[in-house]
């Protein structure tokens, strides 16, 4: 069958895309924006890109479906051309229900934000028992060539995602995926281009509960309202298992099922607990947030059987996602990071690990995070109160004004602790950036997008200057 994807260079998209063209389809793509690692990993695969919509891109590869994605809606040209025509069309999440998911034991990964390296870590998991997953990660894993593989098992690790399934389905993706195995590793407001208040996804949440089997697993972590709230009401029919830090319950509880107690205060080691068997890690990643991500993970792993020890030895070897606090460059003793946080509280936690190891260190230097605030929710002003405190790690922040935020950004300027300058062009970001920098110190470019190149030009500018 001849596929073409509208919108595959998303991360879910391009994902699919692997799939669809290892089980043997003749694959092409449109995007508006085709930019790595995603593009890259599309081209090694031989999957064809077209940049744009034209109907023409999607007409030359004369296919037999036409895999819709979320962010094409009514008045895109092709999407026109495909409805005034009678093209077979379908979301992706419905496809990948039908084509890769059926029959399997698919291990979900929810949440607001974390899913892609918690599912990375997940799949990692399964892979290091020799269990072979097939997986779906809305990212480029490390510890695999590509983000995506059938596998050949029966199991299956999936981001699943709360965003709506396409133009045409108004449900969150992960409806269709029928997980045996979920993973809810947390429950904010976010996309408020397609939800009003954070009840508007827990409703999505507890649509995702009804899907869940009685013998299978629903992994949360302790302390969060938002879930309790949704499982307190379409949980009792599934087993949850809770995970939290050493001694912290949730309420009316004796503690966490799974819990884990930092050796570290950047989050390099850690101990793991379940019941009176115990397992101590020692890894590659930094922060709070991960050593939550890794304890769900593992608690989801221990449902599909793998062991505990087994889980930590493979922690120890997880090299992390592209672009999830990504060392890209070290140029005149300056580091350069790549991070896809877009979210306040994905951007504190990612800082305050990167601070906590640089402290362990005994670093001189400074923290400057670069921010482009791509979001729709972001650029819509929805996170206003929180995003001042939420950089309060950093010493000194440069952040993108785009002509499309509502962000009031003088506001956030005067309640932020740290520097905090707004900029309209990359190059003015860029000439700061170079005239400021000095031995030891660390930059995190943070975007879910391209960021017109800025992480490649800062360390081009380093190296010329």
């Amino acid at each position: 069958m001849r596929i073409h994807i509208l919108g595959i260079c998303g991360t879910f998209m391009g994902s699919l895309a692997v799939l669809a063209k290892q089980l043997g389809h003749e694959v092409s793509g449109s995007d508006q924006s085709v930019y790595p690692p995603m593009s890259t990993q599309l081209e090694e695969q031989g999957i064809a890109l077209c940049s744009g919509y034209d109907p023409q891109h999607m007409l030359a590869s004369k296919p037999d479906l036409i895999v819709i994605g979320n962010t094409c809606s009514r008045g895109n040209a092709s999407v026109e051309y495909i409805l005034e025509h009678g093209l077979p069309f379908t979301s992706g999440p419905a496809w990948l229900a039908q084509h890769v998911l059926r029959g399997r034991w698919v291990l979900g990964v929810a949440g607001t934000h974390g899913k892609t390296t918690t599912t990375s870590m997940l799949a990692w998991i399964l892979d290091y028992a020799g269990m072979d997953p097939g997986y779906l990660i809305g990212g480029v894993p490390k510890n695999f060539s590509v983000s995506a593989r059938l596998g050949s098992s029966d199991f299956f690790v999936i981001e699943a995602d709360e965003y709506d399934s396409a133009f045409f389905d108004k449900r969150s993706k992960f409806i269709h995926y029928l997980a045996r195995t979920v993973i809810m590793g947390n429950l904010e407001f976010d996309h408020a281009d397609i939800f009003r208040s954070v009840e508007d996804i827990q409703i999505q949440f507890q649509h995702l509960c009804k899907t869940i089997p009685q013998h299978g697993l629903i992994v949360a972590p302790t302390g969060s309202a938002t879930l309790e709230q949704v499982l307190a009401v379409d949980g009792e029919k599934t087993r949850t298992v809770w995970c939290g830090l050493q001694r912290c319950g949730r309420a009316g509880s004796s503690g966490a099922d799974w819990s884990y107690t930092p050796l570290s205060d950047d989050g390099s080691s850690f101990r793991i607990q379940h019941g009176n068997d115990t397992a101590d890690v020692a890894w590659a990643m930094l922060g709070d947030h991960n050593m939550q991500n890794a304890i769900a993970a593992v608690a989801a792993a221990a449902h599909a059987g793998v062991p505990l020890k087994i889980s930590a030895e493979a922690l120890a070897d997880f090299a992390g996602v592209k672009r999830r606090l990504e060392l890209i460059g070290k140029v005149r003793e300056v580091s350069v990071y790549d991070d896809f946080a877009h979210h306040p509280t994905a951007i504190d936690t990612t800082l305050k690990g990167l601070r906590a190891a640089m402290h362990k260190q005994g670093s001189s230097g400074r923290l400057i995070a670069v921010i482009e605030a791509r979001s729709n929710t972001m650029k819509m002003g929805y996170h206003q109160k929180t995003l001042a405190a939420s950089v309060d790690a950093a010493d000194s922040v440069l952040w993108f004004k785009s002509t499309a935020t509502k962000l009031d950004l003088d506001a956030i300027a005067k309640q932020a602790k740290a520097e905090f300058l707004c900029m309209d062009n990359t190059e003015t970001m860029l000439v700061w950036l170079k005239n400021h920098l000095r031995a030891g110190d660390q930059v995190v470019i943070m975007s879910n997008g391209g960021f017109e190149g800025m992480h490649q030009r800062l360390l081009k500018a380093l190296q010329e200057s």
